[in-house]
Formats: structure tokens, C-alpha cells, sequence
């Protein structure tokens, strides 16, 4: 049994080793400094690049603290067409942009009975409660 169980694991990474395409890394670079900052990027033959960058934000700051990454990728599709992605990652959540991402439309105006009534609450502010 063990045999035939080291057998297919040979068969299973033969087989992956071929239907994977190889790709050489043509450049690589990655530098970690001691305040937390870093960068790193590579390249490789069939055209994927990466590169990314993060510091760390109001360090020392208990609530305030936090790491913003911002960074690209890209490569091409298996149908041809090129991707090419750049992000920010933040406090604020993850920021993707990229000509193959959907955009969300346009929100309608707001109508004129709120923008009055938003009006009204700013020229009339609501005075505090007293106390007895």
C-alpha cells in the first residue's frame, strides 16, 4: 500500500510538473528595514511582474497604528488580454484598481425634498436638552 501511494504522488508531481508552463525569474528584490518598512518586487519570463511597498503609519500610537501597502501586479489572461492591477491596502480596507474591474455606477441625485430638508437642518440646529 505505502508503495503504491508513494507511486502516485511521483505520478501526481509529473504530471503537474508538465502541464504547468515554467517560468524563470528573471529579477528579483525585497529589502526589510528595522521601522517596519519594506519593498519587494520580481519578474518573471511569461511576463508577470510585481512590485509592492508598506510602511507602518502612527507607529507607537495605540489606536492610530497601521500598515498601508501599496503595490502592482500584472500579467496576461489566458485568453490574451493584459492585466494590470495597482492597490492600496490600508485602514480604510483594500483599494484595487484596474481597467478589468467593474465600476459601480453612477448613484442618482439626491432628490430636492431631502436636499431642503437637509437644509433646514443645517440652518436650524436642534438646541440642547436642559437639565433640571
Amino acid at each position: 500500500m505505502k508503495v503504491a501511494i508513494v507511486a502516485f504522488t511521483f505520478l501526481a508531481v509529473a504530471f503537474a510538473a508538465q502541464s504547468d508552463e515554467q517560468a524563470e525569474i528573471l529579477s528579483q528584490q525585497s529589502e526589510v528595514n528595522f521601522d517596519g518598512s519594506y519593498q519587494h518586487a520580481y519578474q518573471t519570463a511569461n511576463g508577470i511582474f510585481a512590485q509592492e511597498q508598506g510602511v507602518l503609519k502612527n507607529a507607537g500610537s495605540k489606536d492610530g497604528e497601521a500598515e498601508e501597502v501599496q503595490g502592482s501586479y500584472q500579467y496576461t489572461a489566458p485568453d490574451g488580454t493584459p492585466v494590470k492591477v495597482q492597490y492600496v491596502a490600508n485602514e480604510f480596507g483594500f483599494q484595487p484598481q484596474g481597467d478589468h474591474l467593474p465600476v459601480a455606477p453612477t448613484p442618482p441625485p439626491v432628490p430636492a425634498a431631502i436636499l431642503r430638508a437637509l437644509e433646514y437642518i443645517r440652518t436650524h440646529p436642534q438646541e440642547p436638552e436642559k437639565k433640571f
